[in-house]
């Protein structure tokens, strides 16, 4: 997008406090039966024999356990830009244009009214 400069916004980045459910993960002993399988011979006279044991395994879960405190991010930090006479379409002129922070710094410090280039990010501000 080209165009000469007009004017920057910087937005910062809002931020508050909130809570959420804490987790912590609780296990116990547990025991499961296991299938065991031995053959042998062959053809007509193959033989299977299966038995059983108990293993003890730990059984693992999440529970939550009170909560905890963290920081929210209400509005993320925003770099604008806007432009005047792009590409003679009057329609894109004072339209604010999400940009990078490096294209912002390089805008902020054009002169006013001096052609810049830039891809946007993103539109409103």
């Amino acid at each position: 997008m080209t165009g000469l400069r007009d004017s920057v916004r910087h937005l910062a980045k809002q931020t508050t406090r909130a809570t959420r459910p804490h987790t912590v993960t609780k296990c116990t002993p547990a025991t499961k039966r296991v299938q065991h399988k031995s053959s042998s011979g062959s053809g007509s006279k193959k033989k299977t024999r299966t038995w059983y044991t108990t293993e003890q395994y730990r059984k693992c879960s999440k529970v939550r356990s009170g909560t905890e405190t963290y920081t929210r991010i209400v509005r993320a930090e925003r770099w604008c830009v806007s432009l005047d006479d792009v590409g003679g379409n009057t329609a894109k002129d004072d339209v604010w244009y999400q940009v990078t922070r490096a294209v912002y710094d390089k805008v902020r410090t054009a002169d006013d009214h001096a052609r810049v280039e830039f891809a946007p990010a993103g539109t409103g501000c």
